[in-house]
This record gives C-alpha cells, structure tokens and sequence, in this order.
C-alpha cells in the first residue's frame, strides 16, 4: 500500500481534502507547542489537531504564522467542546478560535464538535453553528468527534451539511470502533484516528513489540502505520522532537496483511479504550 506523507483523502461533497497524516497537541504546553508545531511542520506534516479544550490555539496559529510555510499548504483543525446556550452565541465562540488559528479574517480548515455529550439540542445548535461558519468561508470543512451511528443518523433531521465531512474518534488495535468506521466509510467520511500510540501505553506489549522487530521499527512507527493502512487519518502527539521526526517516518515500510490480521484480533472493543469508545444505538 504505497502512501506518501503529501497523501491527501476527499472529504464528502466538498473539493476539499485532508493530509493523510496529522499533528496532535493535545496537552501541549503553551510554551512548548509552538516548537513542537514548527519541529513537525519541518519534517513534513502539513496538517495540525487542536482544539479549544487543548488551551493552545494561539500557539499553533504563532506556529502557521512562523513557519513561513504558504497558508493554503498547512490544514489546520480545531474543536468546540460545548454550545454557549444559543446558535449566535456559539458562533460567537467558534469566531474566537478561528482567530487565534488563523488570524484576524483568517480561517481553519476543519471545525469540530469536540463530544457528542451536550445532549441532542446541544448537538444541533452546535452544528448549525458551523454551518454559519462554513458558509462564510472561515471553516472549509466541519465534522464531528467522538460520534456514534445514532448522533450522525440524528443530524438528518436538521442538517443542511450531510453527512459530516470528517468523524475523529479514538482508533488503534485495542479499539478498533468496527461499527462507527465502518458507517463512516460507507458514507465517505473521512475517519480520523485519535491516539493512535495509545498514549504509549501498549510500548510493550508482545505482539506489537515482536511486529515492531521484524520490520525494525518502532511500535509507534507500527501503530501510525497501522491506522493509515486502516485508511484513517492517524494524529500523533508528542513534544519530543526526535519522537515528532520519527512519527513522521511510516512510509518506507507496509505492514503486511498477515500483521494487518495479527494486530486487529487485538481489539478489545470499549474495554480498550483509553479515552472514549461511542455508543452507536
């Protein structure tokens, strides 16, 4: 499966599209994440995860802005995590983000809903909120994170953009989610894979390790890997530099469909979730 890190995948009913892999920042802290930002964007990402929650939007816009790196080469996402009791008063906060991303009169690429957690009412007003955003150009796609089936199913009812154009949830061997990437494939939304190293808890675990050594990577490298061969879009975080360069480094190798095999019975459904697995009924 030959990819490159200048792959890009469509995103539905839109002529925009999305770097196969990304940056995360989540955590990242204020004075680090602009050297982690540019250290990444040095070696080749072109595509930068953050969100309202993370604290650090300013920061990756100083980093756009630093880089030197034309505007319309670097796709940037960002997230919001609950509406503001009202569709102009939510779009009121997504104006806030897009300018700490991108600049005053700026833009982002994407716009998600960080948590399908505000309940159904709380859902639409933030979706209609984007869609504000959208049709006035300062967010070039919209999507949703952590959505099951039925929270994307729900939208029809008031939707004017259908389906999404991008589902980010919590993606690698452990939890695979078969259910909701496979309803988001089906539908051509781009699917995005939020700690796709697990947060490194799993460095050490046999099957990964013992994968890792027969393609003389590393298990990070195997897991990014994994989640682009999935056809996910993995978002690696780390404020390592040497970790940030060596993240990048997954495409000299192809995971064969043997250790494709080998590292999907790994699924532990929900209970191998770090963070969140959706409910999707």
């Amino acid at each position: 499966m030959s990819i490159k890190i200048s792959d890009t995948l469509p995103l539905p009913n839109s002529s925009e599209r999305i770097p196969r892999l990304g940056f995360g920042v989540y955590r990242s802290p204020s004075a680090q994440c602009v050297q982690s930002c540019l250290k990444a964007l040095e070696v080749g990402y072109r595509h930068i995860d953050t969100a309202q929650f993370y604290g650090n939007e300013s920061e990756v816009g100083e980093a756009l802005r630093t880089s030197g790196l034309p505007r319309d080469q670097i796709f940037t996402t960002t997230k919001i995590l609950s509406p503001a009791g009202s569709v102009e008063a939510t779009y009121a906060k997504l104006l806030e983000s897009v300018e700490k991303v991108g600049g005053p009169g700026g833009y982002v690429d994407l716009f998600l809903i960080h948590s399908s957690s505000s309940g159904s009412a709380g859902r639409k007003q933030l979706w209609q909120a984007l869609e504000r955003l959208h049709g006035e150009g300062k967010a070039k796609s919209i999507g949703v994170s952590n959505y099951g089936v039925q929270h994307i199913e729900e939208m029809k009812a008031y939707a004017k953009i259908w389906p999404p154009h991008v589902n980010q949830l919590e993606l690698h061997p452990w939890c695979q989610q078969r259910t909701i990437d496979a309803y988001c494939k089906q539908h051509g939304v781009v699917v995005e894979a939020y700690s796709p190293i697990v947060r490194n808890n799993k460095a050490n675990e046999p099957t990964l390790v013992e994968i890792a050594k027969r393609y003389n990577q590393s298990t990070q490298q195997v897991l990014i890997r994994y989640a682009l061969q999935k056809r996910w879009v993995p978002l690696p975080k780390s404020d390592t530099a040497e970790r940030i360069a060596a993240n990048a480094d997954v495409f000299g190798f192809d995971l064969s469909a043997d250790d494709m095999d080998l590292l999907d019975s790994l699924d532990q459904g929900a209970a191998g979730a770090i963070v969140e697995a959706v409910e999707n009924e």
